[in-house]
């Protein structure tokens, strides 16, 4: 097996040079549209192709991120981003949309595609979904233990990536909406305002939502062992000393040498730093925040880590072949794929001192200045013969920018097809979408209901349940499975449709191959983000019995959505806004006296419930219910009234508000639909 990678951030031109020059194998960055670092510095079409060359040349790979969601009023400019990158030979493409994915899969089927931390790959399931969707690299949550991460590489053939130092969310990735809700800025669409780095706080405890930079550097060997493929280190947004700073240690500790801990934490930390997850210990030594101290460390080792970048690292290996005769001189440079000659003058007859193997390789191997190093030398020179030292230099001048010219060419991708081949057609639009209702318990449903579907959760399900509601039931999966969870679960969806239990509800991508494997119906959650035409259609490809749009959509997108399949639409609860591991209520005042109604304060006095997921994982709720009863409800099939702490009598006038088309009393909010979200 290959050694593993290092995969460096680059938000900036010096950044990248940093990363370079420090040793990173590849580095990720951002186009100027479709990534999910927007506020980075980023690279436009000619300093994306600048770029490439300049880490090619030094032989460092490049990943291009298109990891944001996308709508389809964007998709020719998509398309445009797509034909950029692929313009400028970048050696991959890291993406979270399903409609991006099917862009590049058509267009440019050789280009690499990897799969983006936003996809929320955190089991087997979801590994292998995306594996089959032809991602070479898929990227592991950063909530999985080392156990879980081995688990999930000895049974797939993807090369799989993980973070292993930088910034931690407090959500699993692509299952946060909590800046889109609060400010409109979407982290899902590259503009996350990081509202969780305020004080939240629950309990006593202080900012609540923010966990310590992670930093697993010193386990990067246990990692390898795992079969982790690629070590990626977060900070697009941080400066290049940052950068200089991570790569080397990197480096360092993958060579067994000493790298500088306390440097790494002095460039920046929040109160230090963490591997809980990695270690599978989940509690509040986990979170900090950054403060005064950890500002004022970064200021002092700022320069001696620009130092680190300041010149040219020879990190190329080349072989040289020099010969001289009577007729003249010529070298031959081959970094082992291309090679390059210079032909210089005849030399003199040598008058005391001949030029023989040794003085011409003196001066050949005098690399300084450019990326390259000399691990082989051979020389054929006549006896008797002197070329000029300045002659020698100039062959290896030449030779050596003719071949980092060579190195340096765009290696473009052929294009093979376009954009969507068949457009869905236009939707008809329902005048009365069917209500489907989900209760977080049974004892929430109220005795009079005439719902098309009930969502309950699985673990809450027995056969009487499945009994009385027949074909009208779906059992909700949970958000987040662990693959410590995963075999036991399935023994469970067996068990149930034994009972009789025909349809699922999915919030994630695991549930699709989960699904299959059970032979149960599968219906898509507004999890799975599908903000756009090309998204449907992937999913209704996988058979999907529904999907639920996005709730970051505004309503006029939704009017035009193009789909063959049943389309739904969050209509009124408390939205999940994050989905959390290392739960913060649990971490502030334990589980016995959150007894399940835990909630979280912001810094303006504002409560949000937290919801618990069996204690495997917890769901931050919005402070108010969604309501949108006097709303028009867009081209869509069925509104979903998705009921959490609600009891049956409020559910059922919640329920009578909507079949009357009635705006509520009780505070309540449109959501996204009816803002623009950026």
């Amino acid at each position: 097996m290959a050694r593993p990678i290092i995969l460096a951030p680059a938000g900036t031109r010096e950044a990248v040079t940093a990363a370079v020059r420090c040793g990173a194998d590849a580095v990720y960055l951002g186009a100027k549209n479709f990534n999910a670092r927007r506020n980075a510095e980023n690279f436009d079409e000619s300093s994306l192709a600048e770029t490439v060359r300049f880490c090619h040349e030094r032989g460092t790979q490049v990943f291009v991120t298109v990891n944001t969601l996308v709508m389809d009023s964007e998709m020719p400019a998509l398309e445009e981003t797509a034909d950029e990158i692929a313009d400028a030979g970048a050696d991959a493409v890291i993406v979270q949309d399903m409609a991006v994915m099917g862009l590049f899969a058509r267009r440019y089927p050789e280009l690499p595609r990897h799969a983006s931390t936003q996809t929320a790959v955190h089991d087997l399931y979801g590994a292998r979904y995306l594996e089959d969707l032809g991602y070479k690299t898929i990227v592991l949550a950063r909530e999985l233990s080392l156990r879980e991460m081995e688990y999930i590489c000895s049974h797939i053939s993807a090369r799989a990536e993980a973070f292993v130092h930088g910034a931690h969310c407090m959500s699993v990735s692509g299952m946060c909406y909590l800046s889109a809700m609060l400010g409109g800025r979407s982290g899902n669409r590259g503009l996350c305002a990081q509202p969780c780095r305020l004080d939240w706080r629950c309990g006593g405890g202080e900012y609540s939502l923010s966990l310590k930079d992670m930093s697993l550097i010193s386990r990067l060997k246990d990692m390898e062992s795992a079969g982790v493929g690629v070590f990626k280190i977060e900070g697009r947004m941080k400066r290049p000393e940052y950068v200089a700073s991570a790569v080397t240690a990197c480096r360092k500790a993958m060579a067994g040498e000493p790298w500088d801990a306390e440097q790494l934490r002095a460039v920046f930390s929040r109160s230090g730093f963490t591997d809980g997850y990695l270690r599978g210990e989940r509690n509040a030594d986990m979170f900090g925040f950054r403060t005064k101290e950890d500002v004022t460390g970064a200021e002092k080792v700022f320069r001696e880590l620009s130092a680190l970048y300041e010149k040219e690292t020879p990190r190329v290996g080349v072989s040289m072949a020099f010969s001289m005769d009577e007729r003249g001189s010529r070298l031959t440079v081959s970094d082992g794929e291309r090679s390059v000659s210079a032909d210089g003058p005849a030399p003199e007859a040598a008058r005391s001192r001949p030029t023989d193997a040794a003085a011409a390789e003196k001066n050949l191997v005098k690399t300084g200045g450019t990326p390259f190093y000399v691990n082989q030398m051979e020389t054929d020179i006549a006896p008797g013969l002197m070329l000029p030292a300045s002659a020698i230099n100039a062959l290896r001048r030449e030779a050596l920018d003719g071949l980092l010219r060579l190195r340096g060419e765009p290696r473009r991708w052929e294009r093979r097809g376009g954009a969507d081949e068949v457009p869905a057609p236009g939707r008809t639009r329902s005048e009365k979408p069917a209500l489907w209702a989900r209760f977080a318990r049974p004892d929430g449903i109220p005795a009079e209901e005439s719902f098309e579907k009930v969502i309950l959760p699985v673990e809450t399900l027995t056969e009487e349940l499945i009994a009385r509601f027949a074909e009208r039931l779906i059992g909700e999966l949970p958000a987040v499975l662990w693959p410590e969870d995963e075999e036991r679960f399935a023994r469970e969806l067996a068990r149930l449709r034994a009972q009789g239990l025909r349809e699922v509800w999915g919030e994630n991508i695991y549930a699709i191959p989960l699904s299959r494997e059970q032979g149960l119906a599968l219906h898509g959650g507004a999890g799975l983000n599908a903000l756009n035409s090309a998204a449907l259609e992937r999913y209704e490809s996988d058979a999907l019995a529904s999907v639920t749009v996005s709730f970051e959509l505004g309503m006029g997108a939704v009017h035009a959505l193009r789909s063959r399949g049943s389309l739904g639409l969050m209509a009124y609860g408390r939205l999940p806004l994050m989905r959390f591991r290392n739960c913060p209520v649990k971490a502030r005042i334990g589980c016995a006296e959150c007894r399940g109604a835990g909630e979280l304060t912001d810094r303006k006095g504002v409560r949000f419930p937290v919801e618990c997921g069996g204690k495997k994982y917890s769901t931050l709720l919005n402070s108010v219910p969604l309501d949108i009863a006097d709303r028009d409800p867009g081209g869509v099939d069925h509104l979903i009234l998705w009921f959490t702490r609600e009891s049956a009598e409020e559910a059922a006038a919640v329920t009578e508000n909507f079949k009357a088309g009635r705006k509520s009393a009780r505070e309540n909010t449109g959501g996204l639909y009816f803002r623009k979200l950026l």
